[in-house]
C-alpha cells in the first residue's frame, strides 16, 4: 500500500513539475513576441526577453539553446495548429469540396482575428526578411508552406474528380490564386490601415472570391 501512494506522489509530482515547465515556456514565448513585435528581432536580447517573461535567463536555457530558437518556436505556434485544423477538415470528404474549403477559409481568419497571439505572430512573420542567423530558417519555413498548399491542392482535386470543376483546371494555380488572394488580404489587414475588417467584411470577401472562382472553373454540363 505504501509502495502504491508513493508511485501515486511522484506520478503528480511529474505531473505538476511539467505543467510548471510548459508555463515557463509559454511565458518566455509571449515575452518574446512581445519585445519582438515592440523593438525587433534583432534588437532584443535574451536578458530582456527573461526581464519581461518574469524569468532567469538560465530559465530560457532551460527551453531554448537560443535566440533563433524562440523565433522558430513562434512559427510553430503559428503553423502548427494551423496545419492540424486543415487536416482535420479534410478527414471529411463531403460532397461540395469547394464549399467545404471557403468554409474553411472562413474560419481560418475568425480565428486569427478572435486570437490576438496569433495575429501579432503572424505580423512578426511578414515583417521578417530572413536576414543574419535567421536564414537558416528560411527554407524549413517555406517547405513548410509549401506544404500547407499541398493540402488546399486537394479540395480543388476532388471538386474535380466530382466534376463540378472544369476537367482542365489546374489544381496548384487555383490553390496558389487562392494564396496570393489571402496573403493580400492579410497584408492590409495586418498593416493597421484599417482598410480591412475581418469581422465585418471577411465572410464577404471570400464568398466573393469563391463566386468568382466557380463562375470561371465551373465544370461545363
Amino acid at each position: 500500500m505504501l509502495s502504491i501512494n508513493l508511485t501515486s506522489v511522484k506520478l503528480v509530482n511529474m505531473r505538476k513539475t511539467k505543467e510548471e515547465a510548459q508555463k515557463t515556456k509559454e511565458k518566455i514565448l509571449t515575452g518574446a513576441l512581445d519585445c519582438f513585435s515592440e523593438q525587433g528581432y534583432f534588437n532584443t536580447s535574451l536578458d530582456e526577453i527573461a526581464k519581461r517573461a518574469a524569468v532567469t535567463r538560465g530559465a530560457i536555457y532551460w527551453h531554448f539553446k537560443n535566440k533563433p530558437e524562440i523565433f522558430d518556436a513562434l512559427h510553430g505556434l503559428l503553423h502548427e495548429p494551423f496545419i492540424q485544423l486543415i487536416l482535420e477538415d479534410l478527414e471529411h470528404d463531403t460532397e461540395e469540396p469547394i464549399s467545404q474549403l471557403k468554409l474553411l477559409c472562413i474560419k481560418l481568419l475568425n480565428n486569427l482575428d478572435e486570437n490576438k497571439t496569433k495575429t501579432r505572430i503572424m505580423k512578426l512573420f511578414f515583417e521578417c526578411d530572413y536576414s543574419g542567423h535567421l536564414a537558416q530558417f528560411k527554407k524549413t519555413h517555406q517547405d513548410k508552406k509549401l506544404n500547407s498548399l499541398k493540402l488546399f491542392e486537394q479540395y480543388f482535386e476532388r471538386a474535380i474528380q466530382r466534376k463540378q470543376l472544369n476537367p482542365k483546371t489546374d489544381p496548384q494555380i487555383l490553390t496558389l490564386t487562392l494564396h496570393c488572394f489571402l496573403k493580400g488580404l492579410l497584408f492590409e489587414y495586418l498593416s493597421g490601415l484599417e482598410l480591412i475588417n475581418i469581422k465585418k467584411d471577411g465572410t464577404k470577401l471570400i464568398n466573393q472570391f469563391f463566386e468568382g472562382l466557380n463562375q470561371c472553373h465551373k465544370a461545363k454540363p
